[in-house]
């Protein structure tokens, strides 16, 4: 198989060989790729090196098929987001998430544009915290793992703003009743981001620690090494 002109990014990139990267590629309509760069360390590479970075808009190209295909084209495609500083560490975070939810080969395209909307409010907006939790909202969406909010679980009364709650996974929602070592959440929390609408900073943790513990749950019990970088960023946290 061949693929031209297709939009996309680098999510990671390692040396591979003496002389060649191996790339975490995301494009629009095919996924999330292997890739294989080859000669783009040599002294003068065929390929631009300074492009097979994350965080820089792409057109792709490629050949083959299964997890690792060969990198036979790349463009850029628009300048990239101005990202530094804390909202670099973000960015690396939201490739993190990509590449351990998202299988290869599964094109999604609603959620790739939600990507590049997310690094842009990255770039753009001090929210940084919010930003984030819209994004693994949507991404556990598109991953078959949607989150009803308004609704509890076993009953499908409506959530109350001013009511607790506690979100069991692969079930949802049911009100707290003084149950030991759970995670006990606002109901003022879901219903904003089930309404995608910015909540006060306690609302904000109360949603950071729902949304790293379905993370957690979905990855098995493993962690994501870029959260530690954002133990750093108190927007986050």
């Amino acid at each position: 198989m061949r693929v031209d002109g297709q939009h996309g990014w680098i999510l990671h990139a390692r040396p591979y060989r003496e002389t060649s990267l191996l790339l975490e590629g995301w494009s629009r309509d095919h996924g999330r790729i292997g890739l294989v760069a080859r000669g783009v360390r040599k002294e003068r590479p065929r390929q631009p090196r300074a492009l097979l970075q994350p965080l820089v808009p792409l057109s792709l190209g490629w050949s083959g098929q299964g997890d690792l295909a060969l990198l036979t084209g790349i463009d850029a495609r628009g300048q990239p987001p101005a990202i530094a500083g804390d909202a670099l560490v973000c960015a690396i975070y939201v490739n993190e998430l990509v590449m351990r939810l998202l299988p290869r080969h599964d094109a999604v395209p609603d959620l790739f544009d939600a990507y590049e909307d997310t690094l842009q409010r990255l770039a753009a907006s001090p929210a940084r915290a919010w930003t984030l939790r819209r994004f693994e909202r949507d991404l556990l969406a598109e991953t078959g793992y949607g989150l009803v909010l308004e609704a509890e679980a076993d009953s499908g009364a409506e959530i109350e703003a001013d009511a607790d709650y506690i979100y069991i996974p692969e079930h949802g929602l049911v009100p707290y009743a003084q149950q030991p070592n759970v995670l006990r959440l606002r109901g003022s929390a879901l219903l904003a981001l089930a309404e995608d609408r910015m909540p006060d900073a306690a609302d904000l943790q109360c949603l950071r620690r729902l949304m790293r513990a379905l993370i957690t749950h979905q990855l098995g019990g493993a962690s994501l090494r870029s959260w530690a970088l954002l133990a750093g960023v108190p927007t986050t946290n």
